[in-house]
């Protein structure tokens, strides 16, 4: 068998920039354990596999480790590879995914993604989790991730993880979102992600269900940076 594979870099118009996701159109899904491998070769934070039926694009994402039920800049990186290799014409890009259906919208030379929003609600900090950070958040929320609020951009930027510690949690598929007020932008973000190949994620766009509503609350917008 012989299948095409395209690698690019969502969030960015240059090379080595943005964040790096592999998209692979398939006539038919794949057993599990071949899409695992193949995102296994191509390590890169996480490969979409996707199969058109009729007008619905049914997609799927792995990381080197597992299938994830949702990954924003790899949906991006399928709705280019439709758009600009594939000659998709349909101005709506209709994915059914594990979280439900997806819009991409495309508009001249943007693309609008419509995610789900999954609203965090205040948590327990579990002991292990506050063992791995270097600094201590000052709130604690969790939806599929935990959101762990911070004071500041620069304690964002500082933040280290003791990896020794932090891959004890297990979080099925999810991660820890660190997040403040942003300095030049209305709110900064990390994402980290235990027992993974690659323990932080350049742009995890999946991230946004949760900060999108969070922020939106805190600052009183609608649209943010």
């Amino acid at each position: 068998m012989k299948i095409n594979i395209y690698q690019i870099d969502a969030f960015s118009d240059q090379v080595f920039k943005g964040n790096p996701a592999c998209v692979v159109p398939l006539k038919e899904l794949l057993p599990d354990s071949t899409l695992l491998n193949i995102a296994k070769e191509y390590a890169v934070a996480e490969t979409a596999f996707f199969v058109i039926e009729n007008d619905i694009i049914h997609l799927r994402w792995f990381t080197p480790d597992i299938e994830m039920d949702l990954c924003g800049h790899a949906t991006l990186a399928t709705a280019h590879c439709l758009k600009s290799i594939l000659n998709f014409k349909a101005k709506e890009i209709k994915f059914k995914t594990l979280s439900g259906g997806i819009s991409v919208f495309c508009k001249k030379n943007k693309y609008d993604l419509h995610l789900p929003i999954r609203e965090a609600k205040p948590a327990q900090l579990p002991n292990i989790i506050q063992k791995s950070l270097s600094i201590q958040p000052i709130e604690i929320l969790k939806a599929r991730d935990y959101l762990l609020i911070y004071k500041s951009q620069n304690e964002i930027e500082k933040l280290k993880i003791d990896r020794s510690i932090f891959d004890e949690i297990n979080l099925k598929t999810g991660g820890v979102i660190v997040s403040s007020r942003g300095t030049d932008c209305d709110f900064a973000s990390r994402f980290f992600t235990p027992q993974a190949t690659i323990l932080e994620d350049p742009v995890t766009g999946s991230a946004h269900c949760s900060l999108a509503p969070y922020w939106s609350k805190i600052l009183s917008k609608n649209k943010m940076i």
